[in-house]
This record gives structure tokens, C-alpha cells and sequence, in this order.
């Protein structure tokens, strides 16, 4: 079975059993009901980044040259303004499915497929849409917090959005199979040496942190940048982080 069709099953079982009460108190915190289950997610997710992508992921930083890290991830950015494309569609953003479509058409030839960031360089900024954001501007709630096996940080709507977004890719329609699953797992590699060295960033509880960090991203994301000001009641549009 399709890793996108397993979280898209677990996402319903989840939902349709209703064990929120089973896995968590009342008195916790109201975005986390599930918070003993995906604790217990989390620690597995950590003891197998630890003793297993980590170390794959230092060898990978430590043999490839910054120029190919880099083409690397501009090549799977690349791949990605698709996904961009179709959510901006269903989201209305007629202008930003202008500026990724240009992206994609001037980094897939010039950038010589997508190797080289060619659009940034002449000021067509990337934005990053899924259909979990596609989701929230249709007014669907985020649901609870989530952790998933090995994908990590989510909620149930960000992870259906994610198995949507899965099973739509242009990655996921490579054939034969084995191609598929490495052009994935080079994606993700590539991602988590990326983040190499940030742990050091986090402090207190790494779970809270994490989760605190990922719910206001995913807030900053919907709201494309505008947050709210606490002092006021008129938005503004904070630094892009």
C-alpha cells in the first residue's frame, strides 16, 4: 500500500474511533488531546531520526559538495511549484499561479531542470502551497494535533492535505516503483541534512517546542505571512521566516 493511502487510513481510524479521551486528559492543552499517543509517536520518531536518519544524513552532508546539496533541493523545489500551482488554483490566487507557473517554466529550462534558482535571482519570489492550506481557506478546521510515524509534526487536516498532495505529485506517478521510493527518500534526505545542527535552537520540552513551532508556522503559512497584531485589531505583514 502507497505510504500517502496508510495516512490517509490512519487519519480516519483516528477519527472515526474517537480515542481522544483514551490517549489524553481533559485538563491538557486543547490542541493536543492525543498528546499520550503522540508522545509515544514522537519518542519513536526521535530514537529513529537518532541512531538512523541522523547518521545517514551527516555521511550525505559529509560526501556531497554544497553546489549539488543545493541543486538538490532547488531540483525538488522545482518539482514542488506544481503542487504550488494547483493549490493557488483552488485557493483563487490567480496571481500566484502566474508567478509559480513562471517560476516553473524559467527554472525547468534556464535553471537547466530546476537545478539552478534561476526565478529568485529575477525577483519571482517561491511561496510554498499545500492542500492542507487549500483546506483552511475552504474553512475546514486543523483538527487535533497530530504526530505521524516518521513524517512527523501534523494535524488531521494538514495530514489528509498531506496524503492529498502525496498522491497527486508528479513524484508519485514515476514509474517503476523502486524509482519512486528513491526520488522520495532523496528528498527527505536531502531535507533532514538541511536541518542538521538546529536541535541546538530548541530549549525546554523538545516535544512542546516542536509542536509550539510547527502550529505557528502552519498558522503563518495560511494567513500568507499576516498575522495578527495583539495590540490592535488590524493585521500586518511580519518578516517572512
Amino acid at each position: 500500500m502507497p505510504v500517502q493511502r496508510k495516512v490517509l487510513t490512519l487519519l480516519v481510524l483516528l477519527s472515526s474511533f474517537g480515542i481522544t479521551k483514551a490517549l489524553a486528559g481533559d485538563d491538557g492543552d486543547p490542541r493536543d488531546p492525543w498528546e499520550g499517543f503522540n508522545r509515544g509517536v514522537f519518542a519513536f520518531n526521535d530514537t529513529a531520526d537518532e541512531y538512523l536518519v541522523q547518521p545517514v544524513a551527516r555521511g550525505y552532508r559529509k560526501i556531497t559538495p554544497a553546489i549539488v546539496d543545493q541543486g538538490i533541493a532547488n531540483f525538488f523545489n522545482n518539482i514542488g511549484e506544481i503542487k504550488n500551482m494547483g493549490n493557488d488554483l483552488l485557493q483563487g490566487k490567480g496571481g500566484d499561479v502566474l508567478v509559480d507557473g513562471g517560476r516553473f517554466l524559467i527554472n525547468t529550462t534556464v535553471g537547466v531542470v530546476g537545478f539552478f534558482d534561476v526565478a529568485s535571482y529575477i525577483g519571482l519570489k517561491r511561496e510554498s502551497e499545500d492542500f492542507g492550506q487549500t483546506l483552511a481557506v475552504w474553512g475546514v478546521g486543523s483538527g487535533p494535533y497530530l504526530v505521524l510515524p516518521f513524517l512527523g509534526p501534523s494535524s488531521v487536516r494538514d495530514g489528509f492535505g498531506a496524503g492529498v498532495d502525496s498522491y497527486a505529485s508528479v513524484t508519485g506517478s514515476i514509474d517503476p516503483e523502486r524509482a519512486r521510493y528513491a526520488m522520495s527518500g532523496l528528498d527527505l534526505l536531502q531535507t533532514r541534512a538541511s536541518l542538521l545542527g538546529s536541535e541546538g535552537l530548541m530549549s525546554g520540552d523538545k516535544y512542546t517546542f516542536l509542536k509550539d513551532a510547527y502550529l505557528q508556522r502552519r498558522e503563518y503559512l495560511i494567513n500568507d505571512g499576516q498575522l495578527k497584531d495583539d495590540f490592535g485589531d488590524e493585521d500586518f505583514e511580519s518578516f517572512d521566516f
